[in-house]
């Protein structure tokens, strides 16, 4: 990237002025950028400052990293929590059974009245 400036002094502050390679505004020579568009000047690429884009970058990459851990944080608990749900389910599905004593069909260990005949298993 080449940087062209013609160099003034202004009148009023004595500082020497040149002319921002992008929009052509003039400018004084120890700005760091263009008032106007925000192109670095000279001095700013010599002196390695960061423009507001490398700020903004750098922080979008921060809130992407903190957001990765926190997804993978969430995940984990997700796993973890449909993990038990379906050991919960299984535990329920096997419970020990009750028999009907009046037709003998297996019926939930929950169960007051049997799914068959209809007839009280459990006295609550």
């Amino acid at each position: 990237m080449t940087f062209k400036f013609s160099i003034r002094i202004c009148l009023v502050c004595g500082l020497f002025m040149a002319y921002c390679s992008n929009c052509g505004r003039e400018i004084p020579e120890d700005a760091l950028f263009c008032p106007k568009c925000g192109t670095k000047t000279v001095k700013g690429v010599e002196n390695n400052v960061p423009g507001p884009s490398d700020e903004l970058k750098a922080a979008f990459v921060k809130i992407g990293q903190e957001l990765e851990k926190a997804f993978s944080v969430a995940s984990k608990e997700i796993n973890a929590a449909f993990k038990t749900a379906s050991e919960n389910m299984q535990k329920s599905i096997h419970k020990e059974q009750v028999i009907c004593s009046s037709c003998g069909e297996k019926n939930p260990n929950n169960a007051v009245f049997c799914y068959n005949c209809g007839k009280r298993i459990k006295s609550e």
